[in-house]
């Protein structure tokens, strides 16, 4: 069942609208065919739109509230949900996955000097590893947002600010999004750059060992538990779709066995749907830590401007 946020809005075009538009960010990256179903199954045909990372394509969907540019949208999480409901843009949503954004490690770069692998937030701020961590931008990036917030939630109103005086104190890199900061600044496998610290999810593992060429048994990467933030992710219905009877159709297909059980190898997170089978290489190497650091809702809804700004007053300066 659809958790209802508004009054649904009218079908005007009825089931005569054959195609449900699917609104995601860039690295939603299902696996082929998996709508293939859905198709037989309704006659409705799935067409994805990317539209960036998460935070443009949300502001993108806030700014359309009501006149959407498609009919179901995909990737609102629980750090960015309160701004979603603030601006009426679903008529219904869903949990649809979970994971977690986590500092992930270079294991090789450390076993090769000889320096321990940090194990803490707090860590991070020792002399040994000035330099070496990667972040991302909370103003527009999820994993950046999600880590400033594993940084509140570990430290507190009081003191989280201090502590990201001393990040910045000890070199921290503010890239602008996950791609380049995993891709370009972090050492890794995957990466191009010399940090071999960075900001990425507990399902980073798993995917360098799904993606590797050539082929490893293990994955390069590990992950530090002890940062690990909580991750919720969303779909829902846009309010004002021209296809409600699509749209709904979509979000229960999205939510079924099939589609959740095709996610920890293409989307890399878990699936929220309880009867859905993990694949052995995810169960093997994501990390799912049993006490994550998390935020509600409504805190981060009530603080989150204020969290950012000050941030910035910290970092951007």
């Amino acid at each position: 069942m659809l958790t209802a946020c508004s009054d649904s809005a009218s079908d005007q075009n009825g089931s005569s609208n054959k195609e449900v538009v699917l609104l995601a960010y860039d690295s939603f990256t299902p696996e082929d065919g998996v709508f293939d179903d859905f198709t037989s199954e309704t006659g409705y045909s799935v067409k994805v739109v990317s539209g960036g990372d998460s935070g443009a394509v949300i502001s993108k969907a806030i700014l359309a509230s009501g006149n959407p540019e498609g009919d179901v949208l995909w990737g609102v999480d629980n750090t960015s949900l309160s701004r979603v409901l603030d601006a009426d843009v679903f008529d219904s949503y869903q949990e649809v996955n979970t994971g977690d954004i986590c500092v992930n490690v270079d294991n090789e770069w450390f076993a090769s000097r000889d320096i321990p692998i940090p194990s803490t937030l707090e860590d991070l701020i020792r002399p040994q590893y000035k330099n070496l961590l990667v972040v991302q931008d909370p103003v527009s990036s999820s994993p950046g947002l999600g880590f400033l917030l594993a940084t509140v939630a570990r430290f507190g109103e009081d003191n989280w600010a201090q502590y990201w005086n001393s990040l910045q104190e000890n070199g921290v890199l503010v890239a602008p999004d996950w791609t380049n900061a995993y891709y370009t600044n972090f050492s890794g496998s995957s990466g191009k750059g010399d940090r071999p610290l960075v900001v990425s999810y507990g399902s980073s593992p798993p995917a360098e060992v799904v993606f590797s060429d050539p082929p490893v048994d293990a994955p390069p990467t590990s992950v530090m538990e002890a940062s690990c933030f909580r991750q919720i992710e969303y779909v829902g219905v846009l309010r004002g779709t021209q296809n409600t009877e699509g749209a709904t159709a979509l979000v229960e297909y999205l939510l079924a066995t099939k589609f959740q059980e095709s996610m920890p190898l293409t989307l890399f997170v878990f699936p929220i749907n309880i009867d859905a089978q993990l694949p052995d290489v995810f169960v093997k190497f994501a990390a799912r830590p049993e006490t994550p650091l998390s935020l509600s809702p409504d805190v981060i809804a009530d603080n989150r401007d204020t969290w950012l700004e000050k941030w910035r007053e910290i970092v951007l300066s």
